[in-house]
């Protein structure tokens, strides 16, 4: 999910709810502690350069109980963000607190913001020297004939 459509999602709703793909809430009394621009620049392992930029929300499970993050509210924090840091609009990545800090993308479902998981890939398939993942098949398929007591074994 880009910046400029949780913008567009945000005045719609009435309250912001975060969830885990597994189906568990993000505590309720979550802040949003930091929204800012990660700039990546790296060289992958077929020597090309590459630069990314994500968006990035940090939400945190603090003890205050009490607290609500109200859509307007989460929507201003992103107003002032851009205003004062330029940030662009770019996928937002969410980190959240688990084992370690895991690194989410976002999705909406019509009612709650998912926090999707993430995944490393190779971006030099064609450099990397790993062969691609054949297409596994049912032998069976191919030919019925070799079934017990046919010969064939």
């Amino acid at each position: 999910m880009k910046l400029s459509e949780i913008k567009e999602i945000l005045p719609i709703l009435e309250n912001v709810e975060f969830q885990l793909e597994n189906g568990t809430f993000v505590p309720e009394h979550f802040h949003v502690t930091e929204v800012g621009q990660i700039n990546k620049n790296f060289i992958d392992c077929g020597g090309t350069i590459r630069n990314e930029k994500v968006v990035n929300f940090q939400l945190w499970n603090a003890n205050d109980f009490e607290h609500r993050l109200k859509p307007t509210k989460l929507l201003n924090i992103i107003k002032l963000s851009e205003e004062k840091l330029g940030i662009e609009d770019a996928e937002i990545e969410v980190e959240y607190q688990s084992d370690t800090i895991g690194k989410y993308d976002l999705d909406f479902n019509g009612k709650t913001f998912v926090l999707k998981s993430k995944t490393t890939a190779c971006l030099a398939n064609d450099a990397c020297g790993i062969p691609a993942e054949k297409q596994k098949i049912k032998l069976s398929a191919l030919n019925n004939a070799c079934t017990p007591n046919s010969g064939c074994c």
